[in-house]
């Protein structure tokens, strides 16, 4: 969008994800990328247009601010911890845009909260004495990934991703193109000792996927990809200039959840870390407020909250009753 005097003021993306479109009780289209300056007229033209252009397409609602694909990244907005250095592939919003949304009538169709933890911090004793206990156990087994052995590990986080997450309202099954390539796309970043899965005797059943937060080796390169910008890139990769770990995914396969698995994982990785401390902070990529399980077990292991982002919804049909999203027990 460009005002009288041809200066660009404001953009928007609307997209429909045919994956997702219909796993609500209304069919939903998105809405994202959204950029405007303060100025809400504006803003309300941007959101009018996605409005149309979703309407006829078929769709009762739309969603926003989100991306075309997986709720893992661009999705939400930011409102509050706009003190806190944004985590890659995270959106950072400026702090008016939340009345732009809800001054139009966007309602909030659920929160996601980002959990700090310095990696000094042990675990409470009651969760560490439980995650002793599962250590003692010789059925359980924990380990750190071997990028030699990549694509074993890819099957074994395709296999714990599907019976952990799939029931999640609007996350859909990984093929096994899709695990292969998510691996691929991470292993040049991949640091082994901060990747851990859960064995139950061969069976896997869990897993805990950091990497270093990327954002902090990035912004030394100015905005800029180029030749001279991977070069600084993979200076300050050598360097250790990143101290701060960010968790991209967790997840316990059903049977094994509710019985201290998911501190016994944070506690080997810790076992490791805290012998040599090269990173001092640790961020959980968010966790919807639709999650309370999920919650309480980042709360648990000593997480606090640090950031939160909003993903709103706004209804076509006043008349259409507007829920949040459902909760998972």
């Amino acid at each position: 969008m460009q005002d009288p005097l041809g200066q660009t003021i404001g953009r928007v993306a609307a997209f429909i994800n045919n994956k997702t479109a219909k796993s609500t009780y209304v069919v939903c289209g998105g809405m994202g990328f959204f950029e405007c300056t303060n100025n809400q007229e504006a803003a309300f033209l941007l959101f009018d247009t996605c409005r149309k252009w979703l309407e006829e397409r078929g769709m009762k609602a739309m969603e926003g601010p989100i991306n075309f694909g997986e709720r893992d990244k661009w999705w939400g907005l930011l409102v509050q911890g706009f003190d806190h250095e944004p985590n890659y592939c995270m959106p950072y919003t400026l702090p008016y845009y939340r009345n732009f949304f809800e001054n139009y009538g966007f309602r909030e169709y659920f929160r996601q909260f980002t959990y700090h933890r310095p990696v000094e911090t042990p675990l409470p004793q009651i969760y560490f004495e439980k995650a002793e206990r599962i250590a003692r156990d010789p059925r359980y087994r924990f380990e750190h990934i071997k990028k030699k052995h990549l694509k074993k590990y890819t099957q074994d986080f395709q296999l714990v991703y599907n019976a952990a997450w799939t029931k999640h309202a609007g996350v859909k099954g990984m093929s096994n193109a899709q695990a292969f390539n998510i691996m691929q796309q991470l292993k040049p970043i991949l640091d082994e000792e901060i990747v851990w899965f859960a064995y139950h005797d061969t069976l896997p059943i869990g897993f805990f996927i950091m990497i270093p937060e990327l954002n902090q080796l990035f912004k030394h390169c100015n905005g800029k990809f180029g030749i001279w910008q991977k070069l600084i890139f993979l200076y300050h990769k050598w360097r250790g200039t990143c101290t701060k770990m960010y968790g991209v995914a967790f997840g316990i396969i059903p049977q094994f959840q509710g019985k201290g698995l998911e501190g016994a994982i944070v506690q080997a990785a810790a076992n490791i870390l805290q012998k040599n401390p090269k990173y001092t902070d640790f961020e959980m990529n968010w966790i919807g407020d639709f999650n309370p399980k999920m919650m309480h077990v980042a709360e648990s292991v000593g997480g606090n909250i640090c950031k939160i982002h909003i993903t709103y919804r706004f209804m076509f049909d006043p008349n259409i009753p507007f829920e949040r999203a459902p909760t998972i027990r």
